[in-house]
């Protein structure tokens, strides 16, 4: 089986720097006025750090791909060539895009880099997949709308490019992420292809009578109102092999918005189900299944990529999403006291947790805490303290804790 590259997103240096550490061989990243997600947290990725992040993923052996997929009005054309050789000198191995006014913008200036067609051109057939490897393009990003049957189809007529594929993370209720609601909700303070998705697909919804006004009756039993737009997580790990085998180069996950332990996790599982492959085609992959189920997730779906999106691939009760496992410490240094940790939730004297790092995973119990100097029972979420542990890390740098198992509320 040929290899493939397992494509992550940074949403930040940090991020960035986990994700490739947990097994990705690529990076997608984006400055917030030019890609579909406006990050808020973190030491984000900027136009004065852009070269930064890039030439940090060169030096940890993966590539970085540029995100500039907005739907772009004039007063963005002209941002961006003002700001196109700060691109052009970060030197991203491609640029992900959507806009044809930026594809032709991308193609002038920075000639010698790949283009990489965004999913939300809505690419759902080989002709549109020849279209853009023809306009020069490298790689296409299909819609998450077509099945594993349908790429094969695709794979089959167009041989001479790249084809991405999203396995896992949210999915927007609109056609390939094309949505209005969040401009019209928000009075367009907060437009969804400008990096600003107010998510109004999670909201819970009750109907109004117009002749009854302030009467509210529910759309679904349920105290919690109906979550009748907001689809479940893809999760595709279990279908890896189908994927491959339809000729997909590169598997994308989801999630510049998510967080650290949400993209060191899912990094883990994919490339661990990836190598198991590879090496057995026998592989079962449900473990990873679990794997993934301990990260925040609305629920899991197939989506489209089976041949049908069933009714039960929305989330009628939530609209958050629920971790099936706890995060609770970020190692930071180890020093004669212990092991220096941030807080994530709160962590008690003689707690058992699960310690993940990109090459071990285990159970352990908490036999110490050290704040300021004392041993204290407990430590609060935030905290910096020391630990100590009956099994530890054999390399603590990107060592990750959670809580053991996965809780039931989790499908």
């Amino acid at each position: 089986m040929r290899d493939v590259e397992l494509l992550m997103p940074a949403g930040n240096l940090e991020k960035l720097e986990y994700a490739i550490k947990y097994g990705a061989n690529a990076v997608y990243l984006g400055v917030v006025d030019f890609s579909l997600r406006a990050m808020r947290k973190g030491q984000l990725i900027t136009l004065e750090n852009l070269k930064e992040a890039v030439d940090l993923a060169h030096f940890l052996g993966a590539k970085a791909y540029l995100t500039l997929n907005i739907f772009a009005f004039n007063s963005d054309i002209k941002q961006l060539e003002s700001c196109i050789d700060i691109f052009k000198d970060s030197n991203p191995d491609a640029v992900i895009l959507s806009d044809f006014g930026v594809f032709n913008l991308v193609k002038k200036y920075m000639p010698d880099t790949p283009l990489h067609i965004s999913t939300q051109t809505n690419t759902l057939n080989y002709e549109s997949v020849k279209f853009w490897r023809d306009l020069g393009a490298s790689r296409v990003i299909l819609a998450r709308e077509l099945a594993i049957s349908d790429i094969a189809e695709i794979r089959k007529q167009v041989p001479d490019i790249e084809l991405e594929s999203f396995v896992h993370g949210s999915q927007c209720v609109s056609f390939s992420g094309r949505c209005l609601l969040s401009d019209y909700f928000t009075n367009g303070e907060r437009k969804a292809n400008h990096g600003n998705c107010s998510q109004p697909c999670r909201w819970s919804y009750k109907l109004v009578e117009e002749t009854r006004p302030g009467q509210y009756y529910e759309i679904n039993q349920d105290e919690r109102g109906s979550h009748i737009l907001s689809p479940k997580d893809l999760c595709l790990v279990e279908h890896i092999r189908e994927l491959i085998d339809a000729g997909v180069d590169s598997l994308k996950v989801e999630g510049r918005t998510k967080s650290l332990y949400y993209v060191s996790a899912v990094a883990k599982a994919y490339r661990q189900a990836i190598d198991e492959c590879l090496t057995n085609p026998d592989a079962d992959l449900h473990k990873y299944f679990v794997e993934l189920q301990k990260v925040g997730n609305r629920g899991y779906t197939t989506g489209f990529a089976l041949g049908e999106n069933k009714p039960d691939s929305y989330s009628y009760d939530i609209s958050k999403g629920l971790a099936g496992a706890d995060f609770l410490c970020e190692f930071k240094d180890k020093t004669d006291n212990g092991y220096l940790v941030k807080i994530k939730n709160k962590i008690h004297q003689n707690d058992e947790m699960e310690i993940i790092t990109p090459d071990e995973q285990f159970i352990t119990k908490v036999t110490r805490i050290i704040k300021d100097g004392e041993d204290v029972e407990i430590g609060n979420t935030n905290d910096d303290v020391y630990l100590e542990f009956t099994v530890e890390p054999k390399d603590y740098k990107y060592a990750l804790s959670r809580t053991i198992g996965v809780k039931a509320h989790v499908s």
